[in-house]
C-alpha cells in the first residue's frame, strides 16, 4: 500500500482552547464571539498566524481543547487548507490551567514555536506580520514577544507583565512575570510569544505561577494595542 507522511512544519503555533472563560455569559465559547459579520474573536487572533502561512511557511497549528469546546474544533475546519491542524485533548495530569494546556501541546510541536491565545487580539496598523517578525528574532536570545505598552496597574495584574527598555537600539525585556500582584516596575504586556525549538520546552514557565519567566532578555516587538477578550465586557 502506498504510504504518506505529514511533512515536518517550518513553525508550530500552540493555540490553547480548553479554557472555560464565561465573561460574555453566552452559550458558546468566548473565542467564537462575533466581532463583525462572519468574523469572530478567534479569526482576529489568528490573523498573524495566517500571515505566516501566506509568507510561504508550513505552519502546524496545535489546538488544545476539552469536550466542552467541540464548537471551536468544528469552527477551525475552515483553516484546514491553510494550516496543518493538530488537535490535542488537554492532559488532565497537567491540570486545567493554561500552563497545562501548553504542556499538553508541546509533544506535537516541531521547529520554532509560538504561543497564540484565542481570546487575545493584536490591534493597530502593520500588526499582521508581527508574529513573523517575532519568529525571525528568536535567534537573538531564544525568545521574542509581541507586546503593547501599558501603565495601568489593574490591567497589568491580569496579563503577562513585562518591563521593556531599549538597549543598543533594540527593545528587550528586562523582567517578566504572569499576573503580578505588584505591577510596579512593569510597562507592557505580551500578546504573543515565540521561542526557538531548543527553548520551547520552557514555554509553560511563561504562564506558570511561581516560576521564573524565560522571557527576560527577549526581543520585544511593540504594537499599538492588545485586547484581552477574556477580561473586556461583552
Amino acid at each position: 500500500m502506498p504510504s504518506s507522511s505529514i511533512p515536518a512544519p517550518d513553525v508550530s503555533v500552540i493555540l490553547p482552547c480548553a479554557g472555560s472563560g464565561t465573561r460574555f455569559g453566552a452559550p458558546y465559547p468566548k473565542e467564537l464571539h462575533c466581532l463583525a459579520s462572519g468574523v469572530t474573536v478567534l479569526d482576529r487572533s489568528l490573523e498573524s498566524v495566517v500571515e505566516l502561512a501566506k509568507s510561504g511557511l508550513n505552519v502546524r497549528l496545535v489546538v488544545v481543547f476539552g469536550t466542552h469546546k467541540l464548537d471551536t474544533v468544528s469552527y477551525l475546519a475552515r483553516y484546514a487548507e491553510i494550516f496543518q491542524l493538530v488537535f490535542v485533548y488537554q492532559d488532565e495530569s497537567f491540570g486545567p490551567s493554561l500552563e497545562g494546556a501548553v504542556r499538553s501541546a508541546l509533544p506535537m510541536t516541531r521547529g520554532p514555536v509560538a504561543l497564540v491565545l484565542p481570546d487575545i487580539v493584536v490591534t493597530g496598523s502593520d500588526t499582521a506580520g508581527k508574529l513573523l517578525d517575532a519568529l525571525r528574532n528568536v535567534e537573538v536570545s531564544g525568545w521574542s514577544v509581541v507586546a503593547a505598552e501599558e501603565r495601568d496597574p489593574a490591567t497589568l495584574r491580569q496579563m503577562g507583565a513585562l518591563a521593556v527598555a531599549e538597549t543598543d537600539g533594540v527593545l528587550t525585556v528586562g523582567a517578566a512575570t504572569d499576573k503580578p500582584k505588584d505591577p510596579s516596575g512593569y510597562n507592557a504586556f505580551w500578546g504573543m510569544v515565540a521561542a526557538t525549538e531548543a527553548e520551547a520546552h520552557r514555554l509553560p514557565d511563561v504562564v506558570g505561577e511561581g516560576t521564573a519567566s524565560p522571557l527576560t532578555g527577549a526581543v520585544a516587538l511593540m504594537v499599538e494595542g492588545i485586547v484581552n477578550y477574556n477580561t473586556v465586557a461583552g
